[in-house]
């Protein structure tokens, strides 16, 4: 929980004013994995990890950072900012900067102070959450105004372009759109979107393998190029499939002999995976948890066994998971290879359901794992 007062002292006491202040949400992807560059569909919410940051004009027009976390600061003249990052905390906000001068919109120079208690590294996009509330904070000292979906779409590119991450859009969209006790279904072709409701009762536990495989950079670009082959075969057989958002598994089963079994099986993967996605939306819609349960086992096998970007470290925590009676459904989340399992289940039933797989994790790997209890919150605000 922020101590709202004590990072307001810490910028005063700083920078010698009072800040503004701006909140942006870390998120989990509830279901709907390696979907979104196949031009379809996923379901993340935002949680109530976030990053706060607070901003104030500067007189001499530089541009002054201070990360409360690392407790370092990054300063930059108006006329130096650099073209591309330099691989470090401040690339995110001044990415952010970068993209709305190219937008054309003037920022005047500023103080900020950045503080925010989205676990780093553990795939609950702490960088989008810091460039969403940058965006936020920049938007209210030039005087200006965004949309949720237009900023979302400045970030992604201040990462993309700026840090050099090629990262989709999700992450920035429900960080900027997402709403309390609702998950966001998002159409990443179109960029439409629908929140469906989520119960206040049910809390996410997130249980953090510990675990980050070297090759996790690798394997997606090989997932990438797999996925690509099969989406050339399916539109040679068919043009109107552009991308895989487009086809069917009987599509699918048809095509199957023209591209290698594991290309199949990633695409397999895809495509069932925008069928369970759409799914476990209308299941939140009509208020049916058991249902949603059973979609998320049934993309965490899928994740597993035809896409191949689990490890063991997850399948053991999915497995341990599901053993427990109060558990809702659960899966590997993000984009493979290690980071967070989800593990829905009712909040009185939380403390103990992270007590057990924390314990029964160590017994069988030696792992101590982090946990983080969270619910679905608000999309990014001011304080």
């Amino acid at each position: 929980m922020l101590d709202v007062n004590g990072f307001i002292d810490l910028h005063r006491e700083r920078f010698g004013a009072r800040p503004t202040l701006f909140a942006a949400p870390g998120r989990v992807n509830l279901i709907g994995e390696h979907t979104d560059y196949a031009e379809g569909f996923v379901f993340p919410a935002a949680i109530d990890l976030t990053t706060t940051v607070g901003v104030t004009p500067r007189a001499d027009g530089q541009v002054v950072l201070y990360s409360a976390n690392f407790e370092k600061e990054a300063r930059v003249a108006p006329a130096e900012l650099p073209e591309r990052g330099i691989g470090q905390w401040e690339d995110y906000p001044l990415g952010v900067l970068a993209m709305l001068r190219q937008a054309g919109i003037e920022v005047p120079g500023f103080s900020m102070s950045i503080t925010g208690n989205v676990p780093l590294g553990a795939g609950l996009s702490s960088s989008a959450s810091i460039e969403v509330a940058t965006a936020l904070a920049l938007l209210h000292l030039s005087g200006k105004t965004m949309t949720g979906p237009e900023i979302a779409k400045l970030c992604q590119k201040a990462e993309n372009e700026y840090v050099g991450a090629p990262v989709g859009i999700m992450d920035q969209f429900v960080s900027a759109c997402g709403a309390e006790d609702h998950a966001l279904l998002l159409d990443c072709r179109s960029l439409d979107y629908h929140l469906a409701p989520l119960p206040h009762e049910v809390v996410f536990v997130l249980v953090n393998t510990m675990v980050k495989h070297a090759h996790a950079d690798g394997a997606y670009k090989v997932r990438r190029a797999e996925v690509a082959e099969g989406t050339e075969v399916l539109h040679g057989m068919k043009p109107e499939i552009r991308a895989l958002r487009d086809a069917t598994l009987e599509d699918l089963e048809r095509a199957k002999g023209q591209m290698p079994e594991n290309v199949y099986k990633r695409c397999r993967h895809i495509i069932s995976e925008n069928t369970r996605t759409t799914a476990a939306a209308a299941a939140l819609d009509a208020g049916n948890l058991k249902e949603f349960g059973r979609l998320l086992v049934a993309a965490h096998a899928s994740y597993r066994d035809d896409f191949e970007a689990s490890c063991p470290e997850a399948d053991i925590l999915v497995e341990l998971a599901l053993e427990r009676p109060e558990c809702i459904g659960a899966r590997l989340t993000g984009g493979g290879f290690g980071g967070c399992t989800l593990n829905l289940v009712r909040a009185e039933d939380a403390d103990a359901f992270a007590v057990s797989l924390q314990r029964g994790y160590f017994a069988k790997t030696g792992i101590d794992a982090e946990v983080y209890r969270c619910r679905a919150s608000a999309g990014a605000h001011s304080l």
